[in-house]
């Protein structure tokens, strides 16, 4: 077998983990990488692997295509990118839009639509429940230092006015939360993928502004099954990790190893919506 060529979208931190990822692997090729300023790639990326227009990228003739970019960018080339190779979505949260999430769905009937599970533990357990029937309730929380939230209004404002407590930004279904934290809470909209009997209105969303937090990120998954959730006799799963990360940062440090073994395993099942 060739080696698998990979093309990535994107140059920010992510981005540039990856391609220096790809490029020391035997068994993986850079097809290209594209940036929406292309004067970062120079220097930097070999030019014959640099892509100046993204529309351009089917002559790169990639197994698989990475975004880690903007959930625009799977908005507008999503589809596209499905028909020519496997896609693997480093941005969910651009699914929470409910026309881009059905055409998604419907491009994937040639090649796979890949979901990072990134920070969300169990996921692939969540599905598992989620295909059985036998998954009841969701709820992702996420915590961090006001510094490493990227927010639109009306949570940036909300989130400025932090001081020494703790805050919670926001309480609700995953599907409103996601456009206002589109840089933050792809965890949750990896979660609202796996648990598909749910989806992005039922599977909860809840982000915590913490000053407290100066050297983690913190990601509470609650999965409730079988039993009466009511009375608190149903199945209930918790699960808490903690993710080092610098203040500022949006992503934590072993995100970025969870990324790449998501990348690595991006292939192989055929059409559909898989996580990996």
């Amino acid at each position: 077998m060739g080696k698998r060529r990979i093309g990535i979208v994107g140059y920010g931190n992510l981005g540039q983990y990856l391609v220096q990822q790809i490029q020391s692997r035997g068994d993986l090729e850079l097809a290209f990488v594209w940036n929406r300023t292309s004067s970062a790639l120079e220097g930097k990326v070999e030019k014959p692997c640099i892509l100046e227009d993204l529309n351009n990228f089917a002559e790169r003739e990639a197994d698989l295509i990475v975004e880690v970019a903007h959930p625009c960018i799977t908005r507008d080339y999503g589809e596209r990118f499905l028909a020519h190779a496997d896609f693997m979505i480093g941005s969910p949260t651009a699914m929470a839009d409910a026309s881009t999430e059905r055409k998604l769905r419907a491009a994937a009937s040639q090649n796979g639509l890949y979901v990072p599970s990134g920070a969300l533990w169990g996921g692939e357990d969540i599905r598992r429940m989620a295909d059985r029937g036998t998954l009841q309730a969701l709820k992702v929380t996420m915590k961090k230092p006001p510094e490493s939230f990227k927010l639109n209004e009306p949570l940036k404002s909300k989130n400025d006015a932090v001081k020494s407590d703790a805050v919670i930004l926001y309480d609700g279904p995953v599907r409103e939360l996601c456009p206002l934290a589109p840089n933050n809470v792809n965890t949750m909209a990896a979660a609202a993928v796996a648990a598909h009997n749910l989806g992005f209105d039922k599977v909860q969303g809840s982000i915590v502004s913490d000053p407290s937090l100066t050297d983690w990120h913190v990601v509470q998954v609650d999965a409730w099954g079988p039993g009466n959730i009511e009375d608190d006799t149903a199945f209930h799963c918790q699960t808490i990790r903690r993710n080092p990360a610098k203040i500022g940062f949006v992503t934590g440090s072993a995100t970025y190893a969870s990324f790449l073994s998501s990348m690595i395993g991006a292939r192989g099942k055929g059409p559909g919506v898989h996580l990996c």
